[in-house]
């Protein structure tokens, strides 16, 4: 079936649909309003510190979900199974880990942008080096799930006015740009708690749907979902990439590396009142975090078990089979939850990188905390105009996805990550657990040659390695070359000073 056929069938008008976004988006003008006033530089950057632990943690929920899971994860069910699941068991460990380890050292240094530290520990070259791989990581990443989720808002309304998909996401990068602007870290803990809780409501109301309309209880919800022929998550094979013990340790180090040294995420921790609350929330989230992926991914078995009941035929992209159901067939509750949930998930997938790409840019490459001679005034003007310049990039990133768009979207996000996160990985781990003296310079060359060396390694690993196919634990190796790089620099120094 169609989207235009969907449409038709809809329980709502693409009117109708419109309408929800304006009401929710008028929501957000309100609260970004009230939040902002007499926003400062450090309101900006860390909320004044004194963003309260609860609504951090819940906060959190939207940065780590947003479009990509609303709509990828329950589609993927039907060919990867639950063998998502172990990734978030991998999660939770890594959010621990982050939670004891990194927080810590970030309260210790006091710091803005956690790249600083790669400053302070290897020197500039490292900290530039720390901030392009998270300011090209988390700008893919964004561009993404806001991608995901503005196509199918173009696909369910736009296109039945002949607005162009171009028009469709310059109107939301600029909707963003309104509520986010002025306050910055300080609205955000507020419209992030605001947009998580439509998030969560969302996958929670769509299974008491789905449940009426098969005429199940909870428990029977839970039964059907048991015996569902996607429910398998254990798979023992270790040559497959779906191995769960390699899922495991790849959701951990995901965790650690997509968080913990993700300066859009440790940002709004920072905005905690003390290193306490900050890992109360961290905790907290990876609590949250397990329940909420186990409820998609059920939500995509009942999808899947409703769609074989009722003989509708899936659609070709998986990625929308959750709004081909819930607009063309789960009647108007279902419809109205599902467009709340993916108008949240449109939202939150961007407004928080904006303000935290702004903030890596300005602390790590313009090196404006350092830059004494600014006026308030100067750093104000300058922030406004990088903040404006990254939702143009934004933009432009987002087309070039329209390239792409029959991969699986949730794959393609987390297969970059092995990419562009691997050296992160590696300097942090260094930093942290050795004593290596390493020459700044050679930095930046060890982090781009290792992500080369695991795309040639990815590329040819049924052939070099009999058959094997790399999964996200793609990411640990690319940590573990950038670390043998960062060995090599240390050593080749030691031998030269020895030599002198």
């Amino acid at each position: 079936m169609s989207i235009h056929a969907v449409l038709a069938e809809a329980s709502i008008s693409s009117a109708g649909i419109l309408i929800c976004i304006a009401g929710y988006f008028t929501a957000l003008l309100a609260i970004a309003w009230y939040t902002s006033r007499g926003a400062t530089n450090q309101s900006y950057f860390l909320a004044n510190k004194s963003a309260p632990w609860l609504a951090v943690a819940i906060g959190l929920i939207g940065d780590s979900l947003s479009g990509v899971t609303f709509l990828s994860v329950p589609g993927a069910v039907g060919k990867n199974q639950f063998t998502y699941l172990p990734i978030v068991f991998g999660y939770a460990i890594g959010y621990w880990v982050i939670a004891g380890v990194l927080l810590p050292l970030y309260y210790r240094l006091q710091l803005t942008s956690i790249y600083s530290y790669l400053g302070t520990r290897f020197g500039a070259p490292a900290q530039k080096t720390g901030s392009a791989f998270f300011l090209l990581s988390r700008m893919l990443g964004a561009a993404a799930r806001l991608y995901l989720a503005a196509n199918v808002i173009q696909a369910f309304i736009f296109d039945q006015w002949g607005v162009p998909f171009w028009v469709t996401v310059s109107g939301i990068i600029t909707l963003i740009l309104i509520y986010t602007y002025k306050g910055g870290l300080k609205t955000l803990v507020w419209t992030d708690l605001f947009q998580s809780g439509f998030l969560v409501l969302g996958v929670v109301l769509s299974l008491i749907a789905i449940g009426h309309e098969l005429g199940l209880g909870l428990g029977g919800m839970l039964e059907t979902v048991r015996q569902s022929p996607h429910s398998d998550w254990f798979v023992d094979d270790w040559a497959s990439p779906k191995n769960f013990w390699r899922q495991l340790l790849s959701g951990t180090f995901i965790a650690i590396v997509m968080t913990g040294l993700d300066q859009n995420s440790m940002q709004k921790n920072l905005a905690c009142r003390s290193l306490r609350d900050a890992q109360k929330n961290i905790c907290l989230f990876s609590l949250i975090a397990v329940v909420v992926n186990a409820c998609f991914l059920a939500l995509g078995a009942l999808l899947y078990h409703y769609a074989a009941v009722k003989g509708i035929a899936l659609p070709e992209k998986t990625d929308l089979l959750f709004p081909t159901l819930a607009l063309g067939h789960l009647g108007m509750f279902a419809s109205l939850v599902f467009i709340l949930g993916l108008t949240a998930a449109t939202f939150n997938s961007a407004d928080s990188v904006l303000t935290t790409l702004t903030t890596s840019f300005l602390v790590d490459i313009a090196g404006m905390e350092s830059k004494v001679g600014m006026t308030d005034e100067q750093k104000t003007n300058l922030r406004h105009s990088v903040h404006l310049a990254f939702a143009g990039i934004l933009l432009l990133v987002i087309l070039g996805f329209r390239a792409l768009n029959n991969a699986a979207v949730i794959d393609l996000v987390l297969k970059m990550a092995g990419y562009t996160y691997g050296p992160l990985l590696g300097l942090f781990a260094v930093g942290l657990f050795t004593k290596w003296q390493v020459r700044a310079r050679g930095v930046p060359m060890v982090c781009l040659a290792s992500p080369l060396i695991c795309w040639a390694l990815d590329a040819n690993s049924k052939a070099w390695l009999n058959g094997y196919v790399f999964g996200f634990e793609l990411l640990i190796l690319n940590g573990a070359f950038t670390m043998a790089g960062l060995w090599m620099l240390s050593h080749s120094d030691t031998q030269m000073a020895e030599r002198q």
